[in-house]
């Protein structure tokens, strides 16, 4: 909601004069400048600081690679991950953008690691390896400047589990369902520990929560429609991956755990797949018309995609109006 055009309506409404008005917006102090400017103006600053001088430090290290030598270039990775976790450690100003910096110099520490000495170890193993020991680091340090990263890895080191363990071919056989199920669980998982009832232990992660759920949702639906699509018969993931995401949503519309984006992403699922069962049903039952079926799909997506929205706005305006009158009772 726009809080100006609502102030000129509620204006409007009250047909208060000129002075009153003026007050009105004076009161709603929207002029004034956002709360905690400066603190968040130079964090801020820190954090692209912190970006720029790690991208600086990694063309610097490409440009002389060669003339450093393989113990010249360990020392340098090894050192640039010690003394940003270090400086984490003791500078409280500086203890998000160091520990970005940590967190992304232990990643090129075990790429270059693997690429030196040729370990043999799926690349899921380094990611998994990664995000298991910078986990204390996003622990100690409670930013969703860490974990949004962390989040990134974590999913990667899942997907590329669940890619290996499915012969490199994301299959998805009966024989293949456990994996799934697993990497869904693991996904699951993840968007848990950085719900709201963690941030005692995690602190803020609003983004990285978002970004979790996201890609477990996609990573369900895909292979929910290609159990649904790339079989002769209907895979079992596509029955899962539907309830699942259904089971989501209705965690998702409940006032502790409601989240707009969260919500959202989860129905947008829900109707995906519903709409390829659609596809699916017409096209095997049916040998009518292309155009004519084509023509029924769209007009049912649309409707249930209407209807969700609706559904959406309707139940994020109930928990805004539920929350909105605890707080004037309180």
């Amino acid at each position: 909601m726009n809080i100006r055009l609502a102030l000129y309506e509620l204006a409007r409404a009250h047909r208060l004069p000129q002075p009153q008005m003026h007050a009105l917006f004076a009161l709603a102090e929207l002029d004034a400048p956002p709360p905690h400017l400066a603190q968040r103006f130079w964090r801020t600053v820190a954090l692209f600081a912190a970006g720029l001088g790690g991208f600086g430090l990694v063309m610097w290290v490409a440009a002389n690679w060669g003339a450093l030598g393989r113990t010249g270039q360990f020392a340098l990775l090894q050192g640039w991950v010690l003394l940003t976790a270090l400086a984490a450690w003791r500078s409280a100003a500086l203890r998000t953008p160091m520990g970005l910096l940590c967190l992304l110099g232990t990643g090129a520490l075990f790429a270059y690691y693997g690429q030196t000495y040729q370990t043999g170890a799926d690349a899921w193993q380094l990611f998994a390896l990664w995000a298991v020991l910078t986990l204390p680091l996003c622990l100690g340090v409670r930013s969703d400047v860490l974990w949004f990263p962390w989040v990134v890895v974590t999913c990667s080191a899942i997907s590329l589990w669940a890619y290996t363990h499915t012969g490199h071919r994301w299959r998805t056989g009966n024989q293949d369902l456990p994996i799934h199920l697993a990497s869904w669980a693991l996904g699951a998982l993840l968007v848990v520990a950085l719900s709201p009832w963690a941030q005692r232990w995690v602190g803020t992660t609003h983004w990285s929560r978002r970004l979790a759920l996201l890609v477990m949702a996609v990573t369900v639906t895909l292979a929910a429609l290609a159990g649904l699509f790339f079989r002769s018969e209907v895979a079992l993931h596509y029955v899962l991956g539907l309830a699942l995401m259904g089971g989501a949503s209705g965690l998702l519309m409940q006032r502790r755990w409601f989240d707009i984006v969260g919500l959202s992403v989860a129905v947008l699922c829900v109707d995906t797949l519903l709409v390829a069962g659609l596809v699916r049903i017409l096209f095997d039952s049916s040998g009518g018309d292309t155009t004519f079926l084509l023509l029924v799909i769209g007009l049912v997506a649309a409707g249930i995609l209407a209807a969700s929205v609706a559904w959406v706005m309707r139940r994020q305006s109930t928990v805004l109006a539920a929350v909105q009158q605890d707080g004037a009772t309180a």
